[in-house]
Order: structure tokens, then C-alpha cells, then sequence
């Protein structure tokens, strides 16, 4: 299989001398491409200072991250342009959907790839037909403060892979849902990884969703353990 995410070695800390504190030292696990991971741990244990450092938005301390076949951090980072690689590589839902308000669904999902440079007669079709896709075609012309919160979050998945990135990272997505539309969510995120061959880590408190995840991700003693699912995962 294919690598989406490698890490190798990886630490983070925070402060100098007496006030350091170290929050991953010595993380390393394999992503390929089409699972979906959840990553877990306690609040304050490092989870999305993990997720910022693979999305490439927050420096390590020290280590290797691979992103694709690339090598973006090893001990420095690697590449030129961080911004770049964020707009065609990686998608990003997070816990409130952080719509733009007074753009609509079409506006909203499309301000990426127009940023992108990429034309209008590519970026409309694609746009309609993640909608569909998500089933919330129907409000593509709505404003965020129409839409339920199922749907706002459904637009957000729209928007992370509008530029057909390889990876998404989703920082508790399903926090603002009640459980059925958490599960809901959460096994929309599993068909896409099938059906688009995308990686996806997502950040949970929810235990009752990592049987829908191919791998779990538990951060314990400030490094990474890898539970396969492959044996109890829900198809």
C-alpha cells in the first residue's frame, strides 16, 4: 500500500530550560492511503498538537514527517512553500465548521480552488458534484445560518476536499453533533476514504465511533500507539 503519512522520531516541546515541557517525544506510525484513523488520548495529552504538525502549521522539535512520497520535516522543514502543500495535499475539518457567514455553500466550498487559480467551468462542476455527492446539493445556494448543524458540518467535508486533497485531518469533527448525526458523519468520512482513496485522522473523545476507523491512534507516555482494527472495524 501506499504511504500517505509516515512519522519518524517525532517530538514537540514547548518552553526553555525549567519551564519545558514536552508534549510528543518519540511519536512514529504509518497512515496509507484510503484508512481512516482516530486519533485519541486524554484532553491536554498532544492530540491536536499532533494534527497541527502533520497539517504542517506548527514546527516539531525534532523528527520526520512524509507526506506522500515527500519529505517535509526532517529535523527542518523541507519544503519551500508550507501554504502550497496545504492547498494541495491537505483538507481541514475542525470541530465548528467555520463557514464563512455571508458566503454561501457554493461560495464557501469553491473559495479554495479559486484561490488556487484553478477556472471557473473546472472548479463549478466539481463543486456541484461534491454537493451532491453529500447529499446537500439542494442548498447550494443557502446561507450557513439556514443550515442545521448536520448540514453546515456536510458543507465543511464538501470545503476540506474541494481541492482533491490526499489527506484530511479532522480535529473532533462530531463534537457539535448529537449522536446519530456524529455517526452519520463519521461514516460519510469512511465512504469517502473508499471511494476517494483519502487518508483521514480524526481527533474523538467518542469511543463509540472507532469501529468505524481502520486504525486507532492512541497518544500514551507522549508517544503513539497503533491499535489495527482491521479484525472489528465496521464496513
Amino acid at each position: 500500500m501506499s504511504v500517505a503519512i509516515k512519522v519518524e522520531k517525532l517530538v514537540k516541546k514547548f518552553g526553555q530550560g525549567s519551564s519545558e515541557v514536552v508534549v510528543i517525544d518519540g511519536a512514529e506510525f504509518t497512515l496509507n492511503k484510503g484508512e481512516f484513523a482516530a486519533l485519541v488520548a486524554p484532553s491536554g495529552a498532544g492530540k491536536t498538537t499532533l494534527l497541527m504538525m502533520l497539517g504542517c502549521v506548527l514546527e516539531p522539535t525534532s523528527g520526520m514527517i512524509q507526506i506522500g512520497d515527500e519529505i517535509v520535516y526532517n529535523n527542518k522543514w523541507l519544503i519551500k512553500d508550507d501554504r502550497k502543500l496545504r492547498r494541495s495535499k491537505l483538507g481541514f475539518i475542525f470541530q465548528a465548521h467555520y463557514l464563512i457567514p455571508f458566503l454561501n455553500v457554493e461560495e464557501n466550498v469553491s473559495l479554495l480552488p479559486y484561490q488556487n487559480g484553478e477556472p471557473k467551468n473546472v472548479v463549478k462542476p466539481r463543486v456541484e458534484k461534491l454537493l451532491d455527492y453529500l447529499d446537500i446539493l439542494e442548498k447550494i445556494k443557502s446561507m450557513p445560518s439556514e443550515l442545521s448543524g448536520g448540514q453546515n458540518q456536510r458543507v465543511a467535508i464538501a470545503r476540506a476536499l474541494a481541492n482533491n486533497p490526499d489527506i484530511i485531518l479532522a480535529d473532533e469533527p462530531t463534537a457539535a453533533l448529537d449522536k446519530v448525526m456524529a455517526q452519520n458523519v463519521v461514516k460519510l468520512l469512511k465512504q469517502i476514504t473508499r471511494e476517494h482513496n483519502v487518508s483521514i485522522i480524526m481527533v474523538t473523545h467518542d469511543e463509540s465511533l472507532l469501529p468505524y476507523c481502520d486504525k486507532v491512534l492512541s497518544i500514551e507516555d507522549k508517544k503513539i500507539v497503533v491499535k489495527d482494527q482491521l479484525k472489528e472495524h465496521i464496513i
